[in-house]
């Protein structure tokens, strides 16, 4: 693990993650993202219509289901808690605790929205990667 980036005030969490993605997609970058399985189910749908100009290919993957080798080259996962991913090089978390395997990532971004609750597991995980002695970077977007 080289980083974790925290991006916090983001109004529109799924919009946020939306772009995040398509901008990881066309740059090549092989993302993962973890959150409920509520949460990657609007994720998953947001990204069909997101862009009328491009499709962002991603897949979801649930608790305990394995991956035929002919989608291991899947860009995106959208992963539930307790699924194992391909290996990726970008984690997206939209969950409110830290997500197990995590250092087995090139990078980590936490998105944080505007909601109390949310901040205060953020906080928490802030703190628990701060523990870890991992370099923290912080990016505020201001409610966008």
């Amino acid at each position: 693990m080289s980083e974790v980036a925290f991006h916090t005030g983001v109004g529109d969490k799924i919009g946020y993650c939306c772009r995040l993605l398509r901008k990881g997609y066309r740059q090549q970058v092989r993302m993962v993202v973890a959150g409920s399985a509520d949460v990657l189910a609007r994720l998953d749908q947001a990204l069909w219509l997101f862009d009328v100009q491009s499709f962002i290919p991603h897949r979801r993957l649930k608790a305990g289901e394995a991956v035929p080798p002919a989608l291991w080259r899947t860009p995106i996962w959208l992963i539930e808690p307790g699924a194992e991913p391909p290996q990726q090089g970008v984690l997206l978390n939209l969950g409110p605790a830290v997500v197990p395997g995590f250092e087995r990532f090139e990078r980590l971004i936490e998105v944080v929205g505007l909601d109390e609750e949310d901040r205060m597991a953020a906080r928490q995980r802030w703190r628990a990667y701060e523990t870890q002695g991992l370099r923290i970077t912080h990016h505020a977007q201001n409610g966008h």
